[in-house]
């Protein structure tokens, strides 16, 4: 089976046009703590990286385009459709947001609603970008 790369692209930007969206809403939900953190002196006033947000924007759309193909390869497999692109997407977010957020809620001492916003940013961005994906994929 041939993959149709054109259409796995397109998906991939437009999942990562979403999803930067739902991450857009999460931070801007999380602003205050970030801000208070920052007073706190838990969270530093300027990002290690410069452009941190461009490379943020940048790597969602990565890991968006990847899911497209996660989604195209698994269709030979598991049938087309939503069922198959929510299961893709919430396995990648699982793994990309589930874990590491877990440990910031246990360990760090940043409230706990950083880490849970963290992990919705991923988790259900994943899902989001899975669905889109999967609504614009066409066989080759």
């Amino acid at each position: 089976m041939k993959l149709n790369s054109a259409r796995i692209w397109m998906g991939g930007i437009a999942g990562g046009v979403v999803w930067n969206v739902w991450s857009f809403v999460i931070g801007m939900r999380q602003f205050p703590l970030y801000d208070a953190m920052q007073k706190q002196g838990l969270f530093l006033k300027q990002p290690r990286y410069p452009f941190f947000a461009a490379h943020w924007i940048g790597l969602i759309f990565v890991m968006s385009i990847l899911i497209a193909y996660l989604y195209a390869w698994s269709r030979a497999t598991a049938g087309p459709g939503l069922k198959t692109a929510t299961k893709v997407g919430m396995m990648v977010g699982f793994c990309a947001g589930v874990p590491g957020n877990f440990a910031q809620a246990a360990w760090s001492p940043v409230p706990r609603l950083l880490p849970l916003g963290w992990m919705l940013d991923l988790w259900v961005g994943a899902i989001l970008a899975s669905i889109v994906a999967g609504f614009l994929y066409k066989e080759a």
